[in-house]
């Protein structure tokens, strides 16, 4: 497939720290990278560097086939760029904002019109094509803000954590847009610390810490990486300590938690454990309620990962 974005041996340097770190990936035409990391790690860096928005020490961006400059105009005309914090002009309406944001790149009058129509159904605001960004929701203003950054149908596109703080009505027709923009074609790459998007998202993940790339694939594969295997949670009232003690002597647990009377198991690679914890629930006639069991899930492999301290 295409290669959209070349990054071969990618360096920033601050003073005595190195904020990406000799960093080498490709984006294939059509796909959605998610870009995750923890706060710090060079997610946000990486993609200023990919748009020239920064200065970089050392390496190669390629992006459809050309080397990315700060004046390589031909190219960014067919990018979008949509970052966290919102930039639409609160004096005009959504239909205004579009309309101007548009013509940045489409000329024609027509085809414009077309463009920012496309862009108010993605979104779902036809109903608020007239209002000012000061008369919409957190989420419809996050709406019209996406909208502003694709009105145009960039054939790359760049989503810093398009879903924060907004209602799941949004979240979920935000999610829908993105689905399309892939269908029609776009390359999209995607930044969110929601790692249940990245799942329903993704075509291929890219973990960064500290400026290098700790683990890179599709969903499956990085959870092919966790530690564990499986976690059983299950509802018992007082549970005794020599009970919980025993839990954790049990063939492969890695880990018990016991809080509010949830009972919380992680275990190591290994079959049967559910069986085996069964069988001792009910040879020490312990009963039980509500009893789960479910394979890593993408945050856990995040966490094991990248640590599970916290990052400024």
């Amino acid at each position: 497939m295409e290669n959209i974005i070349e990054v071969k041996n990618l360096t920033k340097e601050y003073k005595n720290l190195k904020a990406i770190d000799d960093l080498s990936f490709c984006v294939k035409k059509g796909e959605i990278l998610g870009l995750l990391g923890p706060n710090g790690s060079g997610k946000s860096t990486t993609i200023n560097c990919i748009l020239s928005l920064l200065n970089f020490s050392n390496g190669e961006i390629k992006i459809f086939g050309k080397e990315m400059t700060p004046d390589a105009y031909d190219i960014k005309k067919d990018i979008g760029v949509i970052f966290q914090d919102i930039a639409v002009f609160a004096e005009l309406t959504v239909e205004e904002n579009l309309d101007y944001f548009c013509g940045l790149y489409i000329k024609e009058k027509e085809i414009r019109k077309k463009y920012i129509k496309d862009a108010i159904n993605l979104v779902g605001l036809n109903e608020f094509k007239k209002f000012y960004p000061k008369q919409l929701s957190g989420g419809l203003l996050r709406r019209l803000n996406i909208a502003c950054g694709i009105a145009h149908k960039p054939k790359l596109v760049f989503l810093d954590e398009p879903t924060v703080a907004v209602d799941p009505q949004s979240r979920n027709n935000i999610l829908e847009g993105i689905k399309t923009l892939k269908e029609e074609g776009a390359t999209i790459i995607y930044t969110t610390h929601y790692m249940e998007e990245v799942e329903i998202l993704c075509d291929r993940i890219i973990i960064l810490d500290k400026g290098k790339i700790i683990a890179t694939g599709t969903t499956d594969d990085l959870k092919a990486l966790a530690r564990i295997e499986e976690k059983i949670s299950l509802e018992i009232i007082e549970l005794e300590k020599k009970h919980f003690n025993n839990i954790k002597k049990l063939k492969n647990v890695e880990e018990v938690k016991y809080d509010n009377n949830i009972l919380i198991i992680t275990y190591k690679k290994g079959e049967h454990n559910l069986i085996e914890l069964i069988d001792y629930l009910k040879d020490n006639k312990i009963n039980y309620d509500k009893i789960y069991s479910e394979r890593p899930t993408l945050n856990d492999v995040f966490l094991e990962l990248t640590g599970k301290e916290l990052r400024d």
